[in-house]
């Protein structure tokens, strides 16, 4: 089953029209929110981006979508798919009506929720071999529409394309200053001696959910220093460990790039603090 608009329906029953905004023009934006035993993961900053999301893109917010309202619609549907007691994983994706061509005529939107299971209940670390390289190809740009997960990802997909074709495990994007913004599917950190270094939301990162509480842990860290600052190609290589953080793995240690090969002593203790984290929230 699945949600759309409110009502439950069989997901094979669910049809959007070939005119929906969201596939003719990526007027959508999404959510992917880790759901464990009933307990929606991080729940008030999944919310909260929605709404800033929608209303970069001048959408118009129903009165109805307070924080109770959307966490129930997952909720419900979680239920009727049974799976209570499992960890999910949920799409919450909302697309302006249809009408208009590149100017919409309105602004009202309309939404789905969809659910599918999870392996395991809280972060594991991933210790298999993860290699990563550069895609140069296309870039994203720096600005605020880059922090936002909407459905205009074709840079992540053209980089999907190439990792597999060249049988790298994921690919780090840069922005048009040739600054490291991002993985394909997540948020970067880089480690060198005693600092941690993300990428700004200036430079074009997404503003993760992981990313956010990462950042909230490491400010609480005195063994680390800890710094929101542009990561240039060169320093990758300088690097004591490169990690991967999205709400659906964690923490994804990087193995190698290039010629270099990086440990994962920090990524394994941070993902337990964040495992502490969620347990908390």
């Amino acid at each position: 089953m699945i949600n759309f608009n409110g009502t439950l329906i069989e997901e094979n029953k669910a049809n959007l029209s070939i005119t929906n905004r969201g596939y003719a023009y990526g007027d959508s934006v999404f959510e992917t929110i880790r759901v464990i035993n009933g307990k929606v993961m991080f729940w008030e900053d999944h919310y909260f981006r929605l709404m800033a999301s929608m209303r970069i893109m001048r959408m118009e917010i129903p009165n109805q979508f307070s924080p109770e309202f959307l966490e129930e619609e997952i909720l419900s549907l979680i239920k009727e798919n049974k799976l209570e007691t499992k960890s999910v994983r949920v799409k919450f994706s909302v697309f302006r009506k249809e009408g208009g061509l590149y100017t919409p005529e309105v602004r009202d939107i309309e939404y789905f929720i969809l659910t599918s299971e999870i392996k395991n209940s809280f972060y594991m670390l991933n210790d298999d071999f993860y290699e990563v390289e550069l895609f140069k190809d296309h870039y994203v740009t720096s600005g605020l529409l880059s922090t936002i997960k909407s459905n205009n990802k074709a840079v992540n997909v053209l980089g999907g394309i190439f990792a597999k074709e060249n049988d790298y495990d994921n690919c780090l994007l840069i922005n048009e200053n040739k600054s490291i913004v991002e993985a394909l599917n997540g948020n970067l950190f880089l480690v060198k001696g005693n600092t941690i270094k993300t990428p700004p939301l200036t430079d074009g990162a997404l503003n993760g959910i992981t990313r956010k509480q990462l950042i909230s842990i490491l400010k609480k860290l005195q063994e680390y220093k800890f710094e929101e600052k542009s990561i240039s190609p060169f320093e990758l290589q300088k690097a004591d460990e490169l990690f991967i953080s999205n709400v659906i793995v964690g923490i994804q240690p990087i193995s190698k790039y290039r010629k270099k090969e990086y440990k994962n002593a920090i990524a394994r203790d941070l993902l337990a603090k964040l495992n502490a984290k969620a347990r908390l929230g």
